[in-house]
């Protein structure tokens, strides 16, 4: 077994890969508020309650209707994103003229009550997700054992994370979304109904954290504290990416992950604080973010 700075390759590569699949559930996540903050201003603190919503939706699915994890994947995110779509209109709309601590403190409140329902009808304690046949085992690439599914998620998370980036920069639609940030009346004179597209990017926000949340689901179980666990931490990777920022929260939610294994392994204690001291350090150096606007 080769050893590297006296630490076996298998423990190193094992707890790179576990940094990874953080990595691209944090990815997804911090791309899901960035968009919605870009788009929207708003701090969505319910977003950790939606992605548990969407790991959930997956669990009915399966255990109610007998429907799987493929198609779970493909309903979960639409289910949530149509509640997501019910929130802003029923909600957050109401605020959109007012200062951003309004929309915070209001999905605050959404995440407790949404976390409470669900903690009352399904307990605290995590229910089993098994992975769809197709992608149970895995591979040994010598220096390390690689779980089929878990290479899935860091795939599948990749491409919908970078083709997110893409429709955003470079279609049309992306173009209405990125000036209506700067200037909705000059995009609303053009025919563009920016209610509704606003509405709609949310939903797709909400639906970005359904499908990290099917992802998760076999991974971690399926829990109302899913959500709160993981907000945080996301929050963090945000905040460094630069807020509203794209790019940044891709690039920072892998690189934080990453960041977060390899400290496991060289210095464990550390490893549960590592993203926030990163934090404190990019934001004395660039306050607006690392790919912030005014970085």
């Amino acid at each position: 077994m080769i050893e590297i700075f006296g630490i076996s390759s298998q423990a190193l590569f094992g707890q790179l890969l576990i940094g990874l699949i953080n990595g691209a559930f944090y990815a997804m996540l911090s791309l899901g508020l960035a968009v919605i903050f870009g788009m929207l201003n708003i701090i969505n603190f319910c977003h950790g309650a939606l992605y548990m919503i969407g790991a959930f939706v997956a669990w009915m699915l399966l255990n109610w209707l007998g429907i799987g994890y493929w198609w779970a994947l493909l309903i979960s995110p639409i289910i949530t994103g149509a509640l997501g779509v019910v929130i802003e209109r029923l909600f957050l709309q109401r605020l959109r003229d007012l200062d951003h601590l309004y929309g915070l403190l209001l999905t605050f409140g959404l995440a407790l009550i949404l976390e409470g329902v669900f903690r009352q009808n399904f307990g605290a304690s995590g229910l089993p997700y098994r992975i769809p046949p197709e992608l149970t085992g895995g591979t040994n690439l010598g220096f390390m054992f690689l779980p089929n599914y878990r290479a899935w998620v860091i795939v599948l998370s990749l491409f919908v994370c970078l083709g997110t980036w893409f429709a955003i920069e470079y279609t049309r639609l992306g173009s209405y979304l990125r000036a209506a940030t700067e200037n909705p009346a000059l995009v609303q004179a053009f025919g563009v109904n920016v209610s509704r597209m606003i509405t709609l990017t949310y939903g797709f926000g909400v639906a970005l954290a359904a499908i990290a949340g099917v992802l998760a689901a076999p991974i971690y179980q399926v829990s109302p504290l899913m959500g709160s666990n993981i907000i945080i931490v996301v929050f963090a990777v945000v905040v460094i990416g630069g807020m509203g920022s794209i790019l940044g929260s891709i690039v920072t939610g892998f690189g934080l992950g990453i960041a977060e294994g390899l400290t496991k392994v060289f210095y464990p204690e550390a490893s549960s604080t590592v993203i926030f001291v990163i934090m404190a350090i990019v934001l004395l150096i660039r306050p607006s973010g690392l790919f912030g606007k005014g970085a």
